[in-house]
């Protein structure tokens, strides 16, 4: 019944956005505020949002804080990491408010929480007082929900308009930090947000934190941060242009939290890239295989851009998706990102949830100029798809495999059945190996 109604009311009708109101509120009140003495900061934004909010976590849990951090990929307890098995970026307030209890009987003086645009619109952080407000970066996704990119920005933008009304507290600032590389970077910074500190960051242009001196490896990054009063050298394990800035917004809540630059640099240079974001697959064949959840235009056109600047003169091999009843309208700009990076493409499937598998196919490569068969397939079998592309490669050959980050189900329209990118993508490299030996 539960589904059928799921199904039926739209996704921003009042009943639907009441229903979740009660529920958030109701979480929040039988919590009794396990956070009122902590800090809360909180991450927003289209992409980034995952390894800003791990970051920032870890950074300040290594310079003695107790943190509590909640995240897409993981929920992290005072430095004791678990995968986040929910599917959901932004917990059910219920699940949420029982872990915050937790961290305040641990001890934690830290939330740090990753916001999607569901979580502020469906009020399911109802009763979190944020300190600080992080936006990332913004663009299209999630217009099934917001219909418009207005009504999106606007309710990221609530985050930070309502700083102040969370309520004030005695020797805790209310910060900013704004990505200045954004479309939408003016709202944020428009005289409507009250803030006792803003930081900007910039990998391109002028900010208050910005990048200078920028050098890619296969297996890190070095660069130099600019700030007003100081500049230093870091080097991370991350790759690609949107991890410095993933980085920067780090460093600006850093500073607002008045960590040294030593205790800054340390934290960026031993921070693990998250599982499932340009993760590369160990082999024994020392294949160049990517993982990455890209699931938008320019997330897909992040990643693409920097394996091209990482291999110049290689061929890519992309498999990727669209997943079934979300925002639409994204499924063709995304084809046309993958046709101008990749050399060879397989559209596959995701989450197809009550969607028909070859009717969102139809939908990602509508207007195509290839010809199946030409450097394009269609094998609606993730694991097909995948095994195709892994026979295909050549030595030096890169594989970008586009999709479910640390998702461990695929859901169909007949259920839900169990699913790992990467566990399937190294059995089928075995079964390859294998089958290689014996001949």
């Amino acid at each position: 019944m539960l589904q059928y109604l799921r199904k039926i009311i739209p996704l921003d009708s009042s009943l639907r956005t009441s229903y979740h109101f009660l529920r958030g509120m109701t979480a929040y009140l039988l919590s009794w505020n396990p956070v009122k003495d902590m800090v809360v900061i909180g991450v927003t934004g289209t992409k980034g949002k995952t390894t800003i909010t791990n970051l920032v976590a870890s950074g300040l849990q290594g310079t003695g804080k107790k943190v509590v951090m909640l995240s897409t990929a993981s929920i992290m307890m005072d430095g004791v990491v678990t995968m986040n098995t929910k599917k959901m970026t932004s917990l059910d307030p219920f699940d949420m408010w029982k872990i915050l209890n937790r961290a305040k009987k641990e001890g934690c003086n830290y939330v740090v929480i990753e916001t999607s645009s569901h979580a502020l619109f469906y009020n399911r952080v109802y009763g979190l007082r944020y300190d600080v407000a992080v936006l990332s970066n913004i663009s299209q996704d999630h217009l099934d929900l917001h219909h418009t990119m207005e009504n999106y920005v606007d309710t990221k933008l609530s985050l930070f308009r309502n700083l102040y009304k969370y309520g004030i507290r005695r020797d805790i600032r209310k910060v900013g930090v704004v990505n200045k590389d954004s479309n939408y970077a003016d709202l944020f910074l428009s005289r409507d947000i009250a803030v006792d500190n803003m930081y900007t960051f910039s990998v391109r242009g002028a900010a208050q934190v910005r990048a200078q001196n920028i050098v890619y490896h296969e297996d890190g990054t070095d660069f130099d941060v600019k700030m007003p009063s100081e500049l230093f050298h870091v080097h991370t394990k991350l790759l690609g242009e949107f991890n410095i800035a993933n980085i920067l917004a780090s460093i600006c809540v850093f500073v607002s939290q008045q960590m040294q630059i030593p205790e800054i640099q340390k934290a960026i240079e031993n921070f693990e890239n998250i599982p499932w974001r340009m993760e590369k697959v160990p082999n024994p064949d020392n294949l160049s295989i990517y993982i990455d959840y890209a699931h938008t235009e320019d997330s897909l056109r992040a990643v693409l851009d920097t394996l091209r600047k990482m291999y110049p003169k290689r061929r890519v091999l992309t498999v990727f998706w669209a997943t079934g009843e979300r925002d639409r309208t994204k499924r063709p700009k995304m084809w046309a990102v993958v046709d101008a990076f990749s050399d060879v493409v397989i559209v596959t499937d995701d989450d197809t949830y009550g969607e028909d598998s070859l009717s969102i196919i139809s939908e990602i490569v509508a207007g195509i100029t290839r010809k199946e068969g030409d450097n394009y397939w269609i094998i609606p079998s993730r694991e097909d798809a995948i095994r195709t592309a892994l026979i295909m490669m050549e030595r030096d050959d890169i594989l970008l495999i586009a999709g479910k980050w640390s998702e461990s189900v695929q859901v169909t329209r007949n259920g839900s059945i169990p699913w790992s990118d990467r566990l399937v993508t190294e059995r089928l490299l075995s079964e390859i190996q294998k089958f290689k030996l014996a001949e």
